[in-house]
């Protein structure tokens, strides 16, 4: 698969794929995407009193997500158990040539996003003291959640009209049985095909502000 990287508004840099005609993350900013969904409006709303979050992540892609998570339980001190599901894993000479360490500004970013990728798939894998990695290289389709349990999904496959079938009553139905009681499924798209799937599968969703470029995302929680 052909892989462009392009620089987006805020700095950072994010994947294009022409013969998806898709971007892994917003062009007005992939860091500031990343942090306003997945950690500002995800991470962030777990109750404080859980110890440790357990996040699911379905679309591992750049690993931005997995190191804006890494390096924000690191200066909380509050412990998180990362585990990630991606079919197509980059190949390394791409991931080299992505900038965040630079434009994070931030002393172990640089260290960490390489631990990240470095780790072995299907064990877990202590990237720092406060974030452990699990990460399967699979098809989130067939994934077998036996045992697994999460207190926030971080929903990150490519967009609904480029991968329909990820995100169908099914695949949520698979999400809602992953998530713990009260737990939250996050995801940038506000899509009414979206919206109507979570709802069926007995999520109830709140729209909320999106990142900057885009008008709202969702916060699904089981009740």
């Amino acid at each position: 698969m052909n892989i462009e990287i392009k620089r987006t508004l805020d700095g950072s840099d994010t994947l294009f794929v022409p013969e998806m005609n898709e971007h892994y993350h917003s062009m007005f900013g992939a860091v500031q995407e990343s942090r306003h969904v997945f950690i500002d409006q995800g991470l962030m709303a777990v109750d404080v009193g859980t110890d440790p979050v357990s996040v699911f992540e379905v679309g591992f892609g750049t690993g931005l997500n997995a190191l804006l998570t890494a390096l924000t339980a690191k200066a909380q001190r509050r412990e998180v158990r990362y585990t990630s599901i991606e079919l197509h894993p980059l190949e390394t000479n791409v991931l080299k040539r992505l900038n965040y360490n630079s434009c994070l500004m931030e002393p172990d970013a640089g260290e960490e996003f390489v631990k990240i990728h470095e780790t072995p798939w299907e064990k877990a894998s202590q990237v720092n003291p406060y974030f452990t990695l699990t990460k399967f290289k699979a098809d989130v389709r067939l994934f077998d959640p036996s045992g697994l349990a999460f207190d926030v999904v971080y929903f990150d496959a490519f967009a609904p009209e480029v991968q329909p079938d990820l995100w169908t009553v099914t695949i949520f139905e698979k999400m809602y049985q992953l998530i713990l009681h009260g737990g939250l499924l996050i995801t940038y798209s506000c899509k009414g095909i979206v919206k109507r799937n979570l709802r069926e599968a007995g999520f109830s969703i709140k729209r909320l502000q999106g990142p900057p470029g885009k008008w709202e995302m969702l916060r699904a929680q089981k009740k």
